[in-house]
């Protein structure tokens, strides 16, 4: 019985990092105060402008294959199923399942926030335009109901081709056991 199995890297599929861009190609959400739109919303990343957010279709059985769709303007947003949700805020990235776990309204339409008690920021958090739940992006739990929304890893490395941006990759949260 080989004890270390557990520390082996994984051959599952799922578990395959994806490249979803530069970290410069990401505007950084919530450092202006006075940002109050949607994740979609247009704003300048650079010299540019970008939506806050980019869409990433990434099929559970070969994450290869995986590619950016476009960003829904409304609730017919289709099939969310394997779409993943990339964005930075406050300087942090997060990946979440695009479909919200409650309503499967797109979370690309939804208002990221600070969760805070007594004026000390302790999470953060996005809100589903369409009932008003909110769930927190680093542990996926809704603030109602028995919801929990699906976290994604990332992980930042160094771009090839250029030493001062990064890379950012994502991929499914894996199970332990």
């Amino acid at each position: 019985m080989n004890f270390l199995s557990a520390f082996r890297a994984s051959t599952r599929p799922e578990a395959q990092w994806f490249k979803v861009g530069l970290a410069s190609s990401f505007p950084d959400l919530g450092v202006d105060e006075e940002d109050t739109h949607t994740l979609a919303h247009t704003r300048t990343c650079n010299t540019d402008t970008a939506p806050g957010c980019k869409v990433f279709h990434i099929p559970k059985d070969d994450p290869s294959s995986g590619n950016e769709v476009p960003i829904p303007e409304n609730e017919a947003a289709g099939d969310m199923t394997d779409q993943v949700l990339v964005f930075k805020r406050k300087g942090t990235f997060h990946a979440i399942d695009h479909q919200c776990p409650h309503s499967s309204f797109p979370l690309s339409q939804g208002l990221p926030f600070d969760i805070e008690d007594f004026g000390i920021v302790l999470s953060a958090g996005i809100t589903c335009p369409k009932h008003g739940w909110s769930f927190d992006l680093f542990s996926g739990r809704a603030d109602r109901g028995n919801y929990k929304l699906k976290v994604w890893e990332v992980q930042l490395r160094d771009a090839a081709n250029d030493a001062s941006d990064k890379e950012v990759w994502v991929r499914r949260k894996q199970r332990i056991g």
